[in-house]
């Protein structure tokens, strides 16, 4: 494909219970920004929990997963010629059940999924108090363990795009001074398991500012060799590829030449 293609990948919509905006309103906001193609990837479903419909404000309950399917597929025929309509979905990695999500989501024509650490150690990551009282060597366990999700992620095979890799900091900007070293050994778990991260935009309606991940996680990415691709996380439609062009130029001076891009679970790339 021509180099310049104008994507966005990570768009949720009302389903979630957190987000405003019918799908068809990201999509029509896409194409009044000259997106080449749009990518639906709403939260998934609770699948382990045997209610329905587990957290109405985080997530679409599982009777809506079909028929969020279904919706998104009805819209890519209708809109087709006019801009790509993608299906993704955002899918919560729980180690203890991956293969439970992976059975939930191979029945259906994913372009992609993301897969994304919300919860550590049994909390949310946006848990605004639980960072509250610790010492400095639990901050640095808590650390550990939110890369070692991620990297457990990274092998599970069930994901194109890992989500947000750096997300922990956002009402914590002081995580980023935690010292670890488990960003760079996470990052080449994902370079060797060849998963594309995103470029996140929504970071910078977080406490943290700025983008996820943070510039220096960039470049190690680029020196390890890790693919990179975008996503506005947008919870309304105005936010719909949110500082493409920033993202675009700042990769550009860290080193990248491509990114990437997804069709049928199939990885492309194209210049910057």
């Amino acid at each position: 494909m021509e180099p310049n293609v104008k994507f966005d990948f990570h768009t949720h919509h009302e389903r979630c219970g957190h987000a405003e905006g019918t799908i068809r309103d990201y999509i029509e906001s896409a194409i009044s920004k000259g997106l080449d193609m749009i990518g639906i990837a709403d939260h998934s479903p609770y699948f382990s929990s045997e209610e329905d419909h587990l957290h109405p404000r985080i997530a679409m309950a599982k009777s809506e997963f079909p028929k969020y399917i279904a919706e998104v597929q009805q819209l890519k025929e209708e809109y087709k010629g006019k801009i790509d309509v993608l299906l993704g979905v955002e899918s919560d990695f729980f180690p203890e059940h991956v293969e439970v999500y992976r059975k939930c989501f191979d029945p259906y024509p994913f372009d992609y999924i993301i897969g994304s650490v919300h919860h550590v150690e049994g909390l949310s990551i946006f848990k605004k108090d639980r960072w509250e009282g610790l010492s400095d060597e639990t901050k640095v366990k808590t650390k550990d363990n939110y890369y070692d999700l991620i990297e457990r992620s990274a092998r599970s095979g069930l994901f194109q795009i890992l989500g947000h890799i750096d997300a922990m900091k956002g009402f914590y900007p002081e995580f980023w001074g935690i010292q670890s070293e488990a960003v760079e050994k996470t990052l080449k778990i994902i370079a060797e398991h060849d998963i594309a991260i995103e470029v996140n935009t929504s970071g910078k309606t977080k406490y943290s500012g700025g983008w996820y991940p943070a510039d220096e996680i960039l470049e190690m990415a680029n020196h390890y060799g890790v693919k990179i691709t975008f996503g506005s996380d947008a919870h309304d439609p105005g936010r719909v590829a949110d500082d493409f062009d920033l993202v675009r130029k700042k990769l550009k001076e860290i080193g990248f030449t491509q990114w990437a891009y997804f069709k049928q679970k199939e990885r492309f790339l194209t210049s910057l």
